[in-house]
């Protein structure tokens, strides 16, 4: 199964740079620790290629909304920039 994700960098609130992934995927059964699992599993394969992430969340639909889940300064900062393009793939 393919995983389309972003990987990008903005600038932190304290100085320096964040490299965050937003992954679009849910788990299949949507619980929170089921979610976590899912994150931390895309988060070490996107890490495993050569990837910086210091942040990282899953992006998905929940009716007719876009959610997210992850780390909560990545989820403020994406419910008020919104949803950013893909530019990578996983295989997983």
């Amino acid at each position: 199964m393919q995983i389309n994700f972003a990987h990008l960098r903005q600038p932190a609130v304290s100085g320096g740079w964040v490299n965050f992934a937003v992954f679009d995927a849910r788990s299949s059964s949507g619980t929170t620790s089921a979610n976590g699992e899912l994150l931390a599993q895309l988060t070490a394969k996107a890490r495993a290629s050569n990837l910086r992430v210091d942040q990282a969340a899953l992006a998905y639909s929940s009716g007719d909304r876009i959610r997210f889940f992850g780390s909560k300064h990545l989820v403020d900062f994406l419910s008020r920039s919104g949803l950013p393009r893909w530019t990578h793939t996983l295989n997983v």
